[in-house]
């Protein structure tokens, strides 16, 4: 015979955007079960965000010592990954530590519960023997899990290859390593591995590297990562993987087959509504995400945050979401979500920074576009900068209304300078306003300056 305990609150998944709407609900003194079956935080402090960004920022030191000969010397820099490794098994101990989360969240009042929980209509949420009946709210923040496309032979190789969990946790670099997607978390990853000494391979189906980003980012990163010694291939059409004397082989149509000692599948992640039960509040479980309004409410009683939403596997939409959950769940009638000026990041040495449409989307909506771009290494900052100065401005602008809709901030700290685009895009801040702005001089944003020029031209 079941359990049925009655609680508040239910949050199923404590990833970073469930962690953030359990803890603050149980500090507002409500009652507050959450669950996870894994970590509690999530992808983003063991594998994903952080994580990925030391290894990043170790490869790219390893580049700016290769530099030094073009700029005040010779470089004497070789690539040793034990360290960096063991720095980021230490780092995961001392400051992301699963324990240290879970007394953190009882602290603040809250209850947790290790284990995997299903639905049962819209207010209860099974796990194993228990099940929890919501008197006011069920969260659903389950996240996403890596996913693999259905190629004949790469099923039969799971737990072979590699995910961007393997690829995280690894002490070796692998002699070869073949790269499947390239997307954000391939080309990072397949650059980091390139620099430490791997020969690395990118296969992507799409025609192009980064295929969600503007055309002018992806031959960027194409010729960063081919002087990388990369191997790209695009608008491949994979028939078949396997491995064979100690490789994995990608038997591609058309071209000769790739190679690899390792594979990492970098595919995208996928939600596994199935296993959650979504079909018990009327959600399709085939469906790639759960549907929300603009207070994250999928029916009475019911919310979901984070990547479940499908609206971008990033956390800091998981938080912004979180934030307007949690006052809709107090009663505070908070401002629906706006996702219009949705910043993203990619990686990569130079940073692709992104925010709101692009020049294609754009015109696909019959806005009135008119264009600017400028390339960084023509700014006085960028040749100062000189090598690892790649990179460019791109701002669309719906001169219908006079303000941006979309930027593209590519280069040595594109995300950083993509804040000021992000916050103009955010809140319209008229295109004549943003030319009359004092821009720092020497600076990368001030590039956004002269990006403003040329869309007059």
């Amino acid at each position: 015979m079941k359990q049925v305990e009655q609680v508040d609150v239910v949050v199923l998944g404590m990833g970073p955007g469930g962690e953030e709407v359990a803890g603050r609900l149980a500090e507002a003194k409500l009652d507050v079960i959450g669950i996870e079956g894994n970590l509690l935080g999530g992808e983003c402090p063991y594998w994903g965000c952080v994580p990925s960004k030391m290894m990043i920022r170790a490869a790219n030191l390893l580049a700016e010592g290769r530099r030094i000969p073009g700029m005040a010397g010779t470089s004497t820099v070789t690539p040793d990954w034990a360290p960096v490794a063991q720095r980021i098994r230490d780092e995961a101990t001392d400051n992301w530590d699963d324990q240290v989360a879970v007394d953190r969240f009882l602290g603040k009042g809250g209850r947790f519960v290790r284990g995997w929980g299903a639905l049962e209509g819209p207010s209860r949420v099974v796990v194993g023997a228990v099940t929890y009946e919501a008197r006011r709210a069920v969260v659903v923040a389950a996240g996403a899990k890596a996913w693999a496309p259905p190629i004949p032979g790469l099923a039969e190789l799971e737990g072979k290859y590699w995910t961007n969990r393997d690829a995280i946790e690894t002490e070796t670099v692998p002699e070869s390593l073949v790269v499947l997607g390239g997307g954000a978390i391939g080309v990072e990853l397949g650059q980091v591995f390139a620099r430490f000494g791997a020969n690395v391979s990118i296969v992507e189906g799409a025609d192009r590297l980064l295929a969600l980003e503007e055309p002018e980012s992806s031959v960027l990163v194409a010729e960063v990562l081919g002087r990388d010694g990369v191997d790209i291939h695009t608008s491949a059409r994979i028939s078949a993987v396997r491995q064979e004397a100690g490789r994995f082989v990608l038997d591609l149509e058309g071209e000769a087959s790739v190679r690899g000692v390792g594979l990492l599948v970098a595919t995208g992640r996928h939600p596994d509504l199935a296993a959650l039960n979504v079909a018990s509040i009327g959600v399709d479980d085939t469906a790639r995400a759960i549907p929300v309004d603009g207070r994250l409410r999928v029916t009475d009683g019911v919310w979901a945050v984070g990547d479940i939403t499908g609206v971008g596997a990033f956390t800091h939409v998981s938080m912004h979401q979180a934030d307007i959950c949690v006052e809709d769940i107090l009663g505070r009638d908070p401002a629906p979500a706006d996702y219009r000026a949705l910043p993203r990041v990619t990686f990569t040495d130079p940073e692709i920074g992104s925010v709101g449409l692009s020049e294609a989307a754009a015109r696909q909506q019959k806005l009135d576009v008119r264009v600017g771009i400028y390339p960084v290494p023509s700014s006085t900052r960028g040749w100062i900068h000189k090598a690892g100065n790649e990179g460019f401005i791109k701002l669309v602008e719906d001169a219908g209304r006079g303000v941006l809709v979309g930027a593209t901030s590519a280069g040595p700290t594109g995300g950083e300078v993509l804040s000021m685009l992000t916050l103009a895009i955010h809140a319209e801040v008229p295109v004549e306003v943003l030319r009359r702005m004092i821009y720092a001089y020497p600076t990368f944003h001030r590039a956004v300056e002269a990006a403003l020029t040329d869309l007059v031209s």
